[in-house]
């Protein structure tokens, strides 16, 4: 295509090149450029100022400084960010996992949510529900699809804490059965349905090393268990 506006027999224009006296003419004529894009006086280099002999010009590096506070800021509220909606997303789930467990038509579909579902909800790979014998049989638990344990077993892994956050991990079969070779990260919650049945434990493994780690908040998955305590609780008709 023809360039408009050139006479034949003229070579094609070249793209300009901005040098050094186009910028400082164009700044005179634009004082206030800097004002308008405050932003860039960060990317500036200011001169350094003459003092004398013996005299030190902190000028330069209290910019330098201020430059390098001002990156810290920026990468602390990109990581503010992103842990923001990590944790709206986390929150989401829950929400949504807690209406799957009010939404089942029976006991045995609402122990299924709980061992099956869960994990998909939840991004994991695992979730389990565990119980202690009571070294006779298992009153009021649906013996399908929850793990069974020794008695004290459950005390033995979370002492006195209500949850237990473990990363970089080997799952225990004894937990989490043949699904055991897949965690190497975890979260046990301590679940205490009533009094009138043994005690408990949700337990969510992941593939991932990192997934739970002692940092965690443990408020999202402590409401899960709470919701779960009282589901199955309302379904047996137990006591608190």
């Amino acid at each position: 295509m023809a360039d408009r506006g050139r006479e034949p027999g003229h070579p094609p224009r070249q793209a300009s090149t901005l040098s050094s006296e186009d910028v400082r003419a164009y700044l005179r004529t634009h004082p206030d450029f800097l004002a308008q894009n405050a932003d860039l006086v960060h990317h500036l280099t200011p001169p350094s100022l003459d003092r004398g002999r013996g005299v030190v010009d902190l000028q330069a590096f209290m910019v330098d400084r201020l430059r390098a506070e001002v990156r810290t800021l920026k990468d602390q509220q990109r990581e503010l960010i992103g842990t923001s909606r990590a944790n709206l997303n986390s929150q989401n789930r829950i929400h949504a996992a807690v209406l799957f467990l009010l939404d089942a038509q029976s006991f045995e579909q609402l122990i299924q949510t709980i061992t099956t579902d869960l994990a998909v909800l939840l991004d994991l790979d695992v979730a389990c529900l565990v119980i202690e014998s009571n070294g006779t049989d298992i009153p009021h638990v649906h013996r399908s699809g929850v793990r069974v344990v020794e008695p004290g077993a459950i005390a033995g892994r979370l002492g006195r804490a209500d949850v237990v956050l473990n990363t970089d991990i080997q799952g225990d079969p004894e937990i989490y059965g043949p699904g055991a070779g897949l965690v190497r990260s975890e979260a046990l919650i301590r679940i205490q349905v009533s009094s009138e049945t043994p005690d408990g434990l949700l337990a969510f493994g992941s593939r991932e090393p990192d997934t739970f780690h002692s940092g965690q908040g443990t408020e999202l998955v402590g409401f899960l268990a709470r919701v779960i305590e009282r589901v199955i609780r309302g379904w047996l008709e137990l006591p608190a």
